[in-house]
């Protein structure tokens, strides 16, 4: 079967696939790149151990209404694996047979395995996100001021990974106040909570550091006409830019970042590493990143070059 079809509700119910299938499902996801590389890391795993000749990873767009009714369909289908996207990655935790103690923490799951009651989900965004950062802005969560923009799943996420890699001073500005203390509110149990920082206005960037890294966890830039999720005038250039977004390879959080003289990453080493550990998860076995990397970085510039 086609692993670069954009597949929907109605081809799942449909679904014939002989071997061991594995998918992302969002919406939209017409943009994502992880059936290439996950693809590319089988092929790769196949050359070791033929077990896995008849995996394949794909990519579906279910609607957030259809998600219990597909959750369903793909257990009942036999998808050992799943990735979830926006906006799916909050609204399945109450689909699930089990969750994991860092994604029950994180109140998000990006990651889910088949069991016969059930999938069980877990997270592995921090993990990308941290490793992701390491590689795109040679820079370590570990001591480092940290502004985070956003308050969603992927926001949790980070700021979780934050948390656990000790950085110095945690900052999340979101344009919802209820949703900012909701987030605030589900992150209580930690330690090291009462340290973050809330921001909804400007009047609240006083006293922020010269220097730390931004981290975009919006989804703000997937679409072109996508307003900037922040000014980056309020930023020194000592500050760095990570924007969880991979897809255009260059969003405009990142031209303007470098415009203002920051070192700037967009997400493909995030999606990559998270993307990685998942197939960890399902294979048990190690996976080369780099493989995954180089797949995913040919096909953004096979897209710009379109």
């Amino acid at each position: 079967m086609d692993t670069e079809k954009t597949y929907t509700l109605s081809d799942l119910k449909l679904w014939d696939y002989p071997g061991t299938a594995l998918a992302v499902i969002g919406q939209p996801i017409k943009h994502s790149l992880s059936p290439t590389m996950h693809n590319a890391a089988i092929h790769q795993l196949t050359q070791k151990d033929t077990q896995f000749k008849d995996w394949a990873y794909f990519r579906f767009e279910i609607d957030p209404k259809d998600l219990p009714e597909a959750l369903e369909l793909f257990h009942r289908k036999g998808f050992l694996g799943l990735n979830l996207t926006v906006p799916h990655k909050v609204i399945a935790l109450d689909l699930l047979t089990a969750i994991s103690d860092s994604a029950r923490t994180i109140g998000a799951v990006n990651t889910l395995k088949w069991t016969a009651a059930g999938y069980e989900g877990f997270n592995t965004d921090g993990y990308g996100m941290a490793q992701g950062i390491e590689q795109g802005l040679g820079r370590s969560l570990n001591e480092s001021n940290i502004l985070i923009l956003g308050a969603g799943g992927a926001a949790r996420a980070a700021v979780v990974e934050c948390l656990s890699q000790e950085a110095a001073s945690i900052r999340i500005l979101n344009r919802s106040k209820d949703r900012l203390d909701t987030m605030l509110s589900s992150l209580s149990d930690f330690e090291d909570s009462k340290s973050i920082i809330p921001i909804l206005a400007k009047e609240d960037w006083t006293h922020l550091p010269e220097a730390g890294i931004c981290i975009n966890a919006t989804s703000l830039g997937l679409n072109q006409n996508d307003p900037l999720p922040l000014d980056m005038a309020l930023l020194t250039s000592n500050w760095s830019v990570y924007d969880m977004i991979y897809n255009p390879k260059e969003t405009q959080l990142f031209t303007e970042a470098r415009k203002y003289g920051c070192v700037a990453s967009t997400g493909l080493g995030m999606l990559v590493h998270q993307g990685a550990k998942a197939l960890e998860i399902w294979t048990g076995q190690s996976i080369d990143a780099e493989t995954m990397y180089k797949a995913g970085e040919n096909a953004l510039y096979n897209n710009l070059n379109q």
